[in-house]
C-alpha cells in the first residue's frame, strides 16, 4: 500500500512539477522581455516629450537669437530702425482703420438716395447722404446741394469733390514711404559705420585678422539687415493700403455716375 501511494505520489509530482517548470521557464523567459517593453515605452515617452519640448525650445531660443542679434547690431542705429520701424506701423494701422470705415454699401446707399428723391425731393435725398458714413456718401451729398444750379454744376462738383475724397484717402502715404526709404539707409549707415570701425581696428593694430575685423563687420551686416526687415515689412502694408484706395476709388466713380444717372432720371420728371 505504500509503494502503490508512493507511486501515485511521484506521478503526480512529475505531472504537476513539469507544468509549473515550464511555467516558471516561461515568466522567467517572458520578464526581461517586458522589461524590455517598459524600457522601451519610458524611451518612448522621453523621446515624445524631448519631441515636444523641442519645438518650445526652439521657440524660445530663435526668440532669444533674433534679440541677441538686434542688440548686437548697435544701440544707435538700431535703435533708429526701431523707431522706424514702430512709426511706420502706426501709420499704416491708421490708413487701415481709415479706409475700413470708409467702406460703404454703395447699391444700398444709391437705392436709399433714389427713393429719398421719388419720395420727398432733394431735401429728403441729402438727409439720407448726411447720415450714412463714407467717402460716397460725402460727394452725393455735395453733388445733391447743388441740385438747384442744374445738372452741369451737379456734374462738376461731383468730379471735384471726389479728388477731395481721394486726397483725405491718401493722406499720410508719403510718411510710409519715407519710413520704407530710411530705414535700409539707416542700415546702410550702420554698416559704413561698421566697416570704418573694421579698418580703424586693423590700423590700431597693425595686423589683419578674423578677430580684429570681425566685430564691425558683424555689425554692419546686422544694421543693413534689420533695416531690410522693416523696409519688406512696411512696403507690403503700404502695397496694401494702395490696394484699398484702388478699390475705394473705382467704387467712388461707379457711384457718382450712378447718381449722375438717377439725378438726369428725377429732373426729367420734375
Amino acid at each position: 500500500m505504500k509503494k502503490l501511494f508512493a507511486l501515485f505520489a511521484l506521478v503526480a509530482l512529475v505531472n504537476y512539477g513539469a507544468p509549473v517548470s515550464i511555467a516558471a521557464q516561461e515568466a522567467e523567459a517572458a520578464a526581461p522581455a517586458a522589461e524590455e517593453q517598459v524600457s522601451e515605452a519610458n524611451d518612448e515617452g522621453l523621446v515624445a516629450e524631448s519631441a515636444e519640448e523641442a519645438p518650445a525650445a526652439e521657440e524660445q531660443g530663435m526668440h532669444k537669437a533674433l534679440k541677441q542679434k538686434f542688440i548686437e547690431g548697435g544701440a544707435f542705429f538700431m535703435a533708429l530702425v526701431a523707431l522706424a520701424l514702430i512709426l511706420g506701423l502706426a501709420v499704416c494701422i491708421e490708413r487701415i482703420l481709415y479706409l475700413s470705415l470708409s467702406k460703404t454699401n454703395t447699391k444700398a446707399l444709391l437705392a436709399n438716395v433714389e427713393a429719398a428723391l421719388n419720395e420727398g425731393g432733394v431735401e429728403k435725398a441729402l438727409e439720407v447722404c448726411r447720415n450714412t458714413r463714407g467717402p460716397v456718401a460725402s460727394i452725393f451729398y455735395q453733388g445733391l446741394s447743388r441740385y438747384d444750379e442744374g445738372l452741369d454744376v451737379v456734374e462738376k462738383t461731383v468730379s471735384s469733390y471726389g479728388g477731395v475724397q481721394l486726397g483725405q484717402l491718401e493722406k499720410n502715404l508719403s510718411w510710409i514711404t519715407l519710413f520704407i526709404s530710411i530705414a535700409p539707409s539707416l542700415g546702410f549707415m550702420g554698416t559704413v559705420i561698421g566697416m570704418i570701425e573694421a579698418f580703424d581696428k586693423i590700423q590700431q593694430v597693425g595686423d589683419i585678422s578674423a578677430t580684429v575685423v570681425a566685430g564691425g563687420i558683424k555689425v554692419a551686416l546686422l544694421t543693413t539687415l534689420w533695416g531690410l526687415i522693416v523696409a519688406i515689412v512696411l512696403q507690403l502694408f503700404y502695397n496694401y493700403i494702395l490696394s484699398q484706395i484702388e478699390a475705394l476709388v473705382n467704387e467712388m466713380e461707379d457711384a457718382s455716375i450712378s447718381l449722375l444717372d438717377i439725378v438726369t432720371e428725377y429732373n426729367k420728371k420734375a
